[in-house]
Parts: C-alpha cells; structure tokens; sequence
C-alpha cells in the first residue's frame, strides 16, 4: 500500500475502534454524571475525537484533492444536518416544557445552528442549545481554517496551518478578554486538531508503525487515562491533548501490523460515533427519571443509562444519519471514491 500517493485504504479500523472507545467514554461519563457517580476522565473522548479529526481530515485532503468550497460543502453536509435535528429536538423539548432548566432565545438558538459559540441564557456558560455541541463549534472553526489551507501548497500547508493555530493560543495567553469567540478559539485544546494533521502527515509517509511502539504508546495512554480517573486528579488539555495523542499514534502503529480487524459491533459503533454523541443525552435523561421513580439503585440506573444513551445513538444512526448522508451525497456530481472512515 503506497501512503504518499494517495493510496489509502478505505477504512483505517484502529480508527474506527477509537472513535467508538470515544463516544462510550462521552456516555459513561454524562451517565455517572447524572447518577451521582465520578466518570470525569470519560470527557476525554472529546480530545481523542480532537486528534482523529485532525488526522482524518489531513488524509482526506492527501487523497482527494479538492476545493476550499467542496470541502466545506462536504464537511457541512457530513455535520450539520443531524446536528440541526438534534438541536431542534431540544428546542422543541424546550418550549413543551420538557427541559424545566433550560432557557431559551432568538439568539442564541440561531447562534447554536451557526455553530458560533455565545453564552448560554440558562445557565451563562458558553454552551449551546445542545450543550455537547460545543466541541463542533470548534469542529467548523478548524475546518474554516483548513479549508483556507487548501490554497496553499501542499508542501507549506501543514506549517502554515501550525502557524496559526500556535498564533491564536498565543494570543489567548497575550490579551485578557471575555469575548466569547475570542476565549473559545484560543484555548490550547484547539492544537488537538494540529497534532492530528502531524500525526496523519507521519503515518503517510509509513513512520507510525511496529506492534512494540503501539503497544507502549497504547499502554502508557491507558495508564495515564487511569490514573487521572482512579486517582481523580485534575487535568485539562495539556494532560489529555498528549495521552489522546499516544493513544492515536499507538493504535495506528499497531493497525500498521494487522492487529485490527472490521468486526461488528465495533465497527457499527464507530461508524454511529457522532450520532451516539449528539443523541445520547436524550435517552440517559429519559432512563435516569424512570428509575428515580421505579426506586431503581443508581450504579443500576447508570447502566441502563450507558446501554440506552448508546442504542438511540445507534438507532438515530441507522434510520437518520445514514440515509441522510446518503441522500445528500447523491445529489452532488462527483467522482466515485473510498471513503477513509
């Protein structure tokens, strides 16, 4: 398999392993969250989701090349429309009287569908209406950015990209400000996504490889999410941005050597990730008030949580991200290819 010249195979399954452990970490933790439970280290599924974007979006640009407008257009249609429906679904639920803590406006509903951060009015954190769609207001930002990048050479493309996310951290750091586009997209975590692209950039000129270096950069990844979790000490994007790194490089590394395979159940969970993300909140809410009312113990109540936030996921991928995506593929005119993931 030549890497450098665009010959990538289809699907990268190490990748689509990680993007399920991603999503089920995402689950535990907002259903031990509800349930009274510590599962804090499960939000660093946001980070590997980080990493594997950045990776992802680096190969897809290697093997097809493409318009700034066409990669927009793709990216757009890959995220946002399930998004919408989801976000919807809250707004709805909203004004039935079905969520009694949220509060909603014109504004930020509109400024949550735009993918613009802004302050929630329920609870002045910059969430929106759908609070786990946070982590794709900065999906688009980068994805703004990169498509920019694609006027570059491909040569300078990788630097020029580096350049100005460390610019926009370090302008974070320089200038004390409360502007809320401002503080969320110089945060570090946003250097997530450029540590990806560089992983990408190793892995197809054939430098992540041998079972002996997966094996120790999945192992020492492991370890350290651990002892975050069993210790409950504190971390943010500078702990987690290099474990979720080792642990990218260490499963690439290991797929090079055959170690992943297209199983099942991991594969559907992989492909469902994003759905399961977006959808999952809805079903552990659901779960986690039956069994306060049926007297169900909590460590019960939160597995049910894990199983049900994980089924309408995966359900909510079948019957509407799938065909959706589909459909909308269809209408455009293009050359047949693979998909990478």
């Amino acid at each position: 398999m030549d890497r450098t010249t665009g010959g990538v195979k289809a699907t990268i399954y190490g990748i689509q392993y990680l993007r399920a452990f991603a999503a089920l970490g995402v689950v535990v933790f907002h259903a031990a969250e509800r349930t009274g439970h510590h599962f804090a280290i499960g939000a660093a599924g946001v980070d590997i989701f980080f990493v594997i974007s950045g990776f992802i979006m680096w190969v897809i640009s290697e093997r097809r090349p493409m318009s700034p407008f066409s990669f927009l257009r793709d990216r757009v249609q890959r995220i946002a429309p399930v998004y919408w429906l989801a976000t919807m679904v809250m707004v709805l639920g909203g004004l039935a009287g079905l969520f009694p803590n949220l509060v909603l406006s014109p504004a930020h509903v509109m400024a949550s569908l735009l993918f613009v951060p802004m302050p929630s009015p329920s609870t002045g954190e910059v969430w929106p209406v759908l609070v786990q769609g946070w982590t794709l207001n900065y999906e688009m930002f980068f994805y703004a950015l990169f498509a920019l990048t694609l006027l570059v050479p491909r040569s300078r493309r990788l630097l020029a990209i580096t350049a100005c996310f460390l610019l926009l951290v370090g302008l974070g750091y320089a200038i004390d400000s409360d502007n809320a586009l401002f503080v969320a997209y110089t945060r570090p975590i946003i250097l997530e996504f450029v540590a990806g692209m560089i992983i990408a950039e190793l892995w197809l000129r054939g430098r992540v490889r041998g079972s002996n270096v997966g094996w120790a950069f999945v192992a020492t990844a492991i370890s350290g999410f651990s002892a975050l979790a069993v210790f409950r000490l504190p971390f943010d994007e500078f702990v987690l941005g290099p474990l979720a790194v080792m642990l990218v490089v260490g499963t690439l590394a290991l797929e090079d050597r055959g170690w992943f395979r297209g199983r099942g159940m991991p594969m559907l969970l992989g492909d469902a990730s994003y759905s399961i993300y977006l959808w999952h909140t809805f079903a552990i809410s659901v779960v986690v008030k039956v069994c306060a009312r049926a007297g169900v113990d909590l460590p019960l109540s939160a597995f049910l949580a894990v199983l049900a936030g994980t089924a309408l996921g995966a359900a909510a991928y079948i019957l509407f991200e799938k065909p959706l995506t589909r459909r909308l593929r269809s209408r455009i005119v293009s050359k047949p290819s693979q998909q990478v993931v």
